[in-house]
């Protein structure tokens, strides 16, 4: 696996120099989840983000009931992860691999390491989070709206 070409895909990299996406690509671990495995459980501690490489995650929220709502199927190069490391707050859901799935983990003290060495990239990073979490509420204010 190429962690630079992954990383530079992703939009949650967008906007950032070669050095700084080659210093993440550094930083950054290879995981491998099989299908059906749990990548993390709802209430967890959140400290790491995860990019999708290959494959698809789905994310699922547990019902009072005990069973799981899904939520979204994740692909490459789409991410999941970072609200726990904005908010320093338990997962909020459930990930699994829906298909053989390889991914980019990057800790919140790979951040902060890279923070250090590149405080406008780092700038970059959380912009580009918080653009992604405001979309993804719009998305979910819609779905709401429209519910009957």
């Amino acid at each position: 696996m190429e962690k630079l070409s992954v990383i530079a895909a992703s939009p949650l990299f967008e906007m950032l120099s070669s050095a700084e996406l080659g210093h993440l690509a550094e930083l950054a671990r290879a995981r491998h989840f099989a299908a059906g495995d749990v990548i993390f459980e709802e209430g967890d501690l959140g400290d790491s983000l995860f990019v999708v490489v290959r494959g698809q995650v789905e994310v699922a929220r547990r019902q009072p009931q005990g069973g799981l709502h899904p939520l979204a199927v994740l692909s490459p190069p789409e991410f999941f992860g970072e609200m726990g490391l904005i908010d320093k707050e338990f997962r909020s859901a459930t990930v699994c691999a829906k298909t053989d799935v390889d991914l980019l983990q990057l800790s919140a003290q790979d951040l902060r390491e890279f923070r250090r060495t590149h405080g406008d990239g780092f700038t970059f990073i959380v912009v580009n989070i918080a653009r992604s979490l405001s979309a993804r509420l719009r998305e979910a204010n819609v779905r709401l709206a429209t519910k009957d």
